[in-house]
């Protein structure tokens, strides 16, 4: 197969199961200069499913370089009125949002100072975003693009054909049927999530090499599966590919230490070997071998950022873990396995209002990074005070 085929059969998938695009929708997909192959492709298969219009969003980091440079303090994280707008509209139109995920240049910011790196994002803009997630405003859905740069980031050299390879196998594009495959795997993540919020766990516990580390959930969290359905009545797969199932935690309840058990890819910086220290629920220390600068400005950026935002769950049955590689892409790696993200929660994860108003998070900021492996023994607390396994040797035991 060629690269061209395996692009139409991505962009089928990506606006079939991941978007779900709808007849009539206004449809705006984004991505970096070189994605653009695989965003044509995609808008392409967006008209053929009845799109009203298709609009590209384009992503130059060269931009964004020069703005850490040489920009004013003021302007890191200033959100420019017509990105606003967009957000506004594609709310309002009952919209659907395609990112496409694949850095032709992963480490072009690497050799800036960090905390101008952490703070080179437009706020108000992002903010916006995850309250537009939260509300179920859109259908909206990360879809891979394999690039030479990334390919060389995981296997050494520019070996296109094995990234393409992987991602395949990843987001079952390998099955005979992969949108048959995708309804039976999301499924079975409901099936989870489901077990999971039946138990109404009090808090969820990670012991393992350098970690122990208490985070406490609201009355209320539920868990959710990888596919959601927008306020107004259509299905959709946010992120491609997914293998977790996940909720909100309370913002004010969480102790101990945490150890990242995968590199972190943070806009062309590794943060390696990131270990988390909480107190009250807020993160007080930050160390890791590299890239712990980043991460301690982006945990400065607002109140909410050091505080958690979502628990995630990702047994061995991964795809994505199966494959045994580092992506160097959070898409990818935190299918990988177990993760956890400070900053903004979902508002859709914590059923009750007054829980939302209490302990749901609020920050411009959401980062992801991996705490999971087969080491690392997660439990559940009963409301009774017993605690439970929830994940042993990477596999689920809710029985």
């Amino acid at each position: 197969m060629d690269e061209r085929q395996r692009i139409e059969r991505l962009a089928h998938l990506a606006v079939e199961v991941g978007a779900n695009v709808q007849p009539g929708q206004l449809v705006v997909i984004a991505g970096h200069l070189a994605n653009a192959p695989v965003m044509r492709e995609i808008a392409r298969a967006a008209y053929r499913a009845g799109a009203r219009r298709v609009e590209a969003e384009w992503i130059d980091r060269h931009m964004t370089r020069a703005l850490i440079e040489l920009g004013p303090e003021e302007s890191l994280d200033y959100s420019a009125p017509w990105l606003l707008k967009l957000i506004e509209t594609l709310a309002a139109e009952k919209g659907a949002y395609i990112q496409v995920s694949g850095d032709p240049e992963p480490e072009l910011l690497s050799d800036l100072p960090g905390d101008r790196v952490a703070r080179a994002r437009p706020r108000e803009w992002v903010a916006e975003w995850v309250r537009m997630v939260g509300e179920n405003a859109v259908n909206w859905t990360i879809v891979p693009a394999p690039t030479p740069a990334w390919a060389r980031q995981v296997f050494g050299k520019p070996d296109m054909d094995a990234l393409w390879t992987a991602v395949e196998k990843a987001i079952r594009l390998d099955r005979a049927d992969p949108v048959a495959a995708w309804r039976q795997h999301l499924a079975r993540l409901r099936r989870i999530a489901d077990a999971l919020t039946e138990r109404r766990f009090e808090s969820v516990r990670y012991v393992g090499p350098g970690t122990d580390f208490t985070v406490g959930l609201l009355p209320s969290s539920r868990w959710k599966g990888a596919g959601t359905t927008t306020s107004f009545g259509v299905a959709y797969v946010p992120n491609m590919p997914t293998e977790e199932v996940y909720t909100s935690p309370d913002r004010r309840r969480a102790e101990g230490r945490l150890r990242s058990t995968r590199p972190l890819d943070m806009r062309g910086t590794i943060v390696r070997d990131l270990e988390l220290e909480f107190r009250d629920g807020r993160i007080v220390n930050v160390k890791a071998s590299s890239g712990a600068e980043v991460v301690r400005a982006e945990v400065a950026v607002d109140e909410g950022a050091s505080r958690l935002g979502e628990v995630s769950l990702v047994d061995g049955s991964s795809e994505v873990g199966k494959l045994g590689l580092i992506f160097y892409n959070t898409l990818f790696d935190e299918n990988a396995t177990s993760h956890i993200a400070y900053g903004a929660g979902f508002a859709n994860a914590v059923e009750d209002v007054a829980d939302r108003v209490e302990g749901l998070n609020e920050s411009a900021v959401h980062t992801d990074f991996m705490v999971g492996n087969p080491d690392v023994e997660i439990s559940g607390q009963e409301r009774g005070g017993a605690w439970v396994p929830i994940l042993r040797d990477n596999e689920f035991r809710l029985g």
